[in-house]
């Protein structure tokens, strides 16, 4: 298996069912091109591959029969007869336009699941433009119900899906609704934690009231449990369908703050078709994401940043680097997960990502950020009310800044950030809310270099990182947040200005590199983790162990070592060599950095390279002869030699850190785990004494600075 997420759709029809679960998918893209080359498209139909349902469309278009398809994909004839009849469809409204389109064609389409971007990408019009000429003749979904009870007696609890039919089921209330926007697909990037958010927001609204009404097309969370929420429609989340939801049932306000990018890539049209968004304002989260308008934000209120500029060619990338210095960090504007970042040390491997970005079509323009070396990196995540801030938690990143925030580590609270510094943290995120007018929660990302803190990131809405957070602090921060949107304020619920954290909590990613053969484990600004676990512990070295534990990463506490590392991080290998000789282990180096650690007084055994004879460090490993490995080539290209040792240890589950500051937290967590026993408790025992959502004295001081 490789997947890491999937979508269900529901319609009257297979066909209708499976045009809907298709653009459920976001992939972001247009139908993909076939192949110039038939045998090429030959090729791709007899081998199972995500995008094999295209070249099925594309080969039915090309006159292939149903007959040669099934011999050549072993496909049931029955789903090859239902694409034809799409196929046959597509075919026939080429012969129309928007304007001249009969409305019983247009339902036709409609019912076969064609979407109206589709339709318009047919015709060459606007997507607006189909909607209004649907409207127009009146071709408008309806909504059937999916009876939980299987008609043996009256069910309370049933949910809905939109079709083209005549009878709508829908029988909206009168009640005060909240419509909330679930996350759609789980992707790298974006997972289960918002649908976390999704479920408590609802929870919290029920109790304020509220009739919750939920819209998500994952059968896999907790938010399309039929009983989660008192209405849940089961429908892709896109604007053409959440607005017919939103026609259908009038609800008094949208929450797209808890579902991650895929609901706030839908709140600019939504607000501008009418739709009451509550909580903060899209245009504040659009500020957010604007790189030169934030930037004047920081500017005037004093907040640095790194040095940053926005190409959108080779020539202007090249200008902004040489003005700022590298290395910098080049990425699309508007990612999600980091993906396509790229840390770059040279003009060639700029110039590089710049030409490739173009040829791909990526959104435009480029930001180019100074990427801060040896800096910390720092999560903070708060609650907000448009005038009062409570910090949630200060997140210290255990790998230092270039790994994406999902990637790393991080405990909580901060180890080892001085107490001026998080002061300034919680200085700036407040001054930011305030800013921003943020209404629910925040996620603010800092980077510590020299003692100075720079803003990268500005998030106001839910992050990934709220689970932890809630789990940390016993409160939930993501039932406050709903209640903050909906106008209750900070003040009611008797919250510190930071919540205090009484145990150490490690949060670490969880990799799928072994499902994933070839994938090379180094980790960069582009995130790779597919899910997260928590370690908890009176000190933060046996909560790091804990959480590793739970990741399948083995921290031996005995055995063999091996250390091979880039040589900007030769200084810093050595008093961690120390540190392992010191506790008992046994080390193994590379030529390099067994000269350097020689050379510092640290007893080492040298090992070869992959291209330096037999037996060589990937022979070691698949012998079972090494216990821990360190391998850092953060940030430059990465050898084929170093690429082979961290694919022989993920194949035979050899621990591989990669990053000199998981190193030493490792050795804090072997140095626990040698003096004492592993300790265990609920997180019922661990939060006993606190109460959440108490109303009561406030310790927050309105309007003023904390």
């Amino acid at each position: 298996m490789k997947s890491v997420g999937e979508v269900m759709a529901i319609g009257r029809t297979f066909k209708e069912a499976l045009m809907k679960g298709i653009r459920s998918l976001e992939t972001g893209r247009k139908t993909p091109p076939p192949p110039a080359d038939p045998a090429e498209l030959e090729h791709r139909l007899a081998t199972a591959y995500p995008d094999r349902i295209w070249d099925l469309l594309h080969a039915l278009e090309a006159g292939y029969s149903q007959d040669v398809l099934y011999e050549i994909t072993r496909i049931d004839p029955w789903f090859l007869n239902q694409l034809q009849q799409i196929t046959d469809l597509k075919v026939e409204l080429k012969r129309f336009t928007l304007a001249n389109v009969p409305a019983g064609v247009l339902h036709i389409a409609k019912q076969y699941g064609f979407s109206d971007i589709y339709l318009a990408e047919a015709w060459g019009v606007e997507a607006e433009e189909v909607r209004q000429r649907r409207r127009a003749l009146r071709v408008r979904p309806v909504f059937k119900r999916v009876d939980t009870c299987a008609a043996e007696f009256e069910s309370f609890t049933p949910y809905l899906y939109s079709t083209y039919e005549e009878e709508d089921e829908a029988e909206p209330t009168d009640r005060r609704k909240i419509m909330i926007l679930g996350s759609g697909p789980n992707r790298i990037g974006q997972g289960i934690e918002f649908d976390y958010c999704c479920v408590h927001a609802s929870y919290a609204l029920k109790e304020e009231g509220f009739e919750t009404i939920m819209v998500n097309c994952n059968p896999e969370t907790v938010s399309t449990d039929y009983d989660t929420s008192d209405r849940l429609y089961f429908e892709p989340l896109t604007f053409e369908d959440v607005m017919a939801i939103v026609e259908e049932e009038k609800p008094v306000g949208v929450i797209v703050q808890f579902g991650g990018q895929t609901p706030l890539n839908l709140a600019r049209a939504l607000k501008a078709a009418g739709v009451p968004i509550v909580g903060t304002s899209p245009e504040s989260i659009d500020l957010a994401e604007d790189r030169k308008h934030f930037g004047k934000l920081l500017v005037g209120m004093g907040i640095p940043q790194p040095e940053n500029g926005a190409a959108m060619n080779v020539q202007e990338a090249l200008e902004i680097a040489g003005r700022i210095g590298y290395p910098v960090l080049v990425r699309p504007s508007y990612v999600l997960g980091g993906r396509a970042m790229v840390i770059a040390y040279d003009e060639a491997t700029l110039r590089d990502y710049v030409r490739r970005a173009e040829e791909l079509q990526r959104a435009f323009p480029i930001l180019v950020d100074r990427f801060l070396e040896n800096a910390t990196e720092v999560d903070v995540d708060a609650l907000a009310d448009g005038t009062d801030v409570v910090i949630a938690g200060i997140m210290q990143h255990i790998e230092e800044a270039g790994i994406h925030s999902g990637d790393s580590s991080c405990v909580l609270p901060a180890v080892s950030i001085p107490a001026d510094q998080r002061q300034t943290l919680r200085d700036y995120t407040v001054r930011m809310a305030r800013e921003l007018k943020v209404v629910g929660l925040m996620n603010v990302q800092y980077a510590i270099q020299n003692g100075r803190v720079y803003v990268l990131e500005v998030n106001p809405r839910a992050s990934r990182t709220v689970p932890y957070v809630s789990k940390a602090t016993g409160v939930p921060l993501a039932k406050i947040a709903a209640r903050l949107m909906i106008g209750r304020k900070l003040a009611e619920f008797g919250l510190e200005a930071e919540l205090p954290v009484g145990h150490y909590f490690v949060k670490s990613p969880v990799f799928p590199f072994q499902k994933l053969p070839g994938v090379d484990t180094i980790l960069g600004p582009e995130m790779k983790s597919t899910g997260e676990v928590m370690g908890v512990a009176d000190n933060f070295g046996l909560a790091f162990a804990k959480a590793q534990l739970a990741a399948h990463h083995r921290i031996p506490i005995k055995g063999r070592v091996f250390l091979s590392v880039n040589d900007h991080d030769k200084p810093g290998v050595i008093p961690i060599a120390r540190d392992l000789a010191a506790l008992g282990f046994t080390l193994i180096a590379t030529r390099g950095t067994a000269a350097a650690l020689s050379a510092a007084g640290v007893k080492v055994e040298k090992v070869h390279k992959v291209n330096e004879g037999r037996p060589n460090v990937v022979d070691r490993i698949k012998s079972i002869e090494l216990d821990l490995i360190i391998n850092t080539p953060l940030g430059r290209t990465s050898r084929s030699d170093d690429k082979a040792i961290r694919r022989a240890a993920v194949q035979h589950g050899v621990t591989c850190i990669t990053t000199l500051s998981a190193a030493e937290a490792a050795i804090r967590g072997i140095r626990a785990c040698q003096e004492g026993e592993i300790q265990v408790a609920s997180l019922q025992e661990l939060h006993q004494r606190r109460t959440p959502l108490i109303t009561g004295t406030n310790s927050i001081t309105k309007g003023k600075d904390n």
